[in-house]
């Protein structure tokens, strides 16, 4: 898409976005599904690489604003479904993405749900039960395993593994806020969380049960430095880093009296050859 017409489709959902008419004209009903066209196939995102930001991404906040323009024109209706013991009611603006065998998307039979103006690349693989929101970008090679969510507008690269029951956070507002990103060759353990807009750097590995957030910091222990996320700027781990689950005492005295240590993950190393037969993922099962 050329970048006068994207700027003018920028402008538009902007303006629409501020007007907040009463009742959404079938225009502006066209102007969204244009949008949500572009969302589906990758051409727009929530945010993207920008060698020149301090996080290495860009919030792109019109494109969020394009996405909570969805829920504001849509009505609630019944979604299609198999039998009418198995009903759901959503936006008419949000129904289940559509795939055709073209996509080279696989998904395994069994409940899961991909929700329409989410970009999924060629290769990915859905193992059911998961669900990816609507503003997610999941790049080419990802697996997707049982229970795994990936919320909206999250950012996940290439060859990336959600492992079962992982929760990727979004972060859809604010519109100026990053949402969270997981770069190229990550490996995310059965049971993390990735919260508040925190970015996971190429080729790191978080060890299962892994929690990220922005009130967390991350003891470095190769590096003897503690990552945290300061003002504006979210948490972001470095590349190749192994994050695992520990804790740290509370130094306070009453803290010390009932013994009590609070969670914190811990950067127990960086990736090495070890570590890459540990997680060397198998290519057949894809």
């Amino acid at each position: 898409m050329a970048q006068t017409d994207l700027a003018s489709l920028a402008q538009r959902i902007d303006s629409l976005f501020d007007s907040q008419p009463a009742q959404y004209s079938t225009d502006d009903r066209a102007l969204f599904d244009r949008f949500r066209d572009l969302l589906n196939r990758g051409a727009v995102r929530a945010a993207e690489p920008d060698p020149a930001a301090p996080t290495g991404w860009r919030v792109n906040g019109w494109v969020k604003k394009g996405i909570l323009l969805g829920f504001r024109i849509g009505g609630i209706v019944e979604m299609p479904s198999g039998t009418p013991s198995w009903q759901f009611f959503d936006k008419s603006t949000y129904p289940l993405k559509a795939f055709t065998l073209e996509s080279g998307v696989r998904i395994v039979p069994g409940g899961s749900s991909i929700r329409d103006g989410a970009y999924l690349g060629r290769g990915v693989t859905c193992m059911p039960p998961m669900y990816i929101n609507v503003g997610a970008y999941v790049d080419d090679g990802v697996m997707v395993d049982s229970h795994a969510l990936i919320g909206s507008c999250a950012q996940i690269g290439r060859r990336c593994h959600i492992s079962a029951a992982s929760q990727i956070g979004g972060v859809l507002e604010p519109v100026g806020a990053l949402p969270v990103v997981i770069e190229d060759d990550v490996l995310v353990g059965g049971n993390c969380g990735v919260y508040e807009g925190t970015v996971v750097k190429q080729r790191a590995v978080l060890g299962t049960g892994t929690i990220l957030n922005r009130s967390t910091p991350v003891y470095d222990l190769v590096r003897g430095v503690i990552h945290r996320a300061t003002g504006g700027e979210p948490l972001i781990v470095p590349p190749e880093a192994v994050v695992v689950a520990g804790s740290r005492a509370v130094s306070s005295e009453q803290g010390r009296e009932w013994g009590i240590s609070l969670y914190t993950p811990v950067i127990v190393k960086y990736r090495d050859s070890g570590t890459e037969a540990r997680i060397q993922l198998e290519d057949f099962l894809r």
